[in-house]
């Protein structure tokens, strides 16, 4: 799926994934390498995160229903965790650096739809 920040008119991610199953939550990015630029995770439904067993430093937005971005992490670190957003309904996991890069930061507004698939 493609992720834009509609508000800095710039685009987070264009090969983001997305875990919304018990599991695939649980997985997160762990036993993957490094994400590269444009890919990342959605995770849904998400209102905190952990690094536990990570190998390499993420950004992570939390986003409302609306996808309002309610909290940023920069470089989160393996090991580390974010506080708790009650009222998130996604976390948005990115290479580090990301969120710098785009400017995004709280009360942004962020929106996602299904990346194009290429021409035949």
């Amino acid at each position: 799926m493609t992720v834009i920040n509609v508000s800095r008119n710039t685009e987070l991610g264009r090969r983001i994934r997305v875990a919304d199953g018990w599991w695939s939550r649980l997985r997160g990015l762990l036993g993957r390498p490094d994400l590269v630029d444009g890919e990342g995770l959605m995770l849904t439904p998400c209102k905190a995160v952990h690094m536990h067993g990570m190998q390499f430093a993420i950004d992570v937005a939390f986003v409302d229903r609306y996808g309002t971005v309610l909290a940023t992490y920069h470089s989160l670190q393996p090991g580390d965790r974010s506080g708790w957003h009650s009222s998130a309904r996604a976390a948005i996991e990115l290479p580090a650096g990301t969120l710098q890069r785009t400017g995004t930061r709280e009360g942004d507004r962020v929106t996602w739809h299904p990346a194009r698939e290429a021409a035949a």
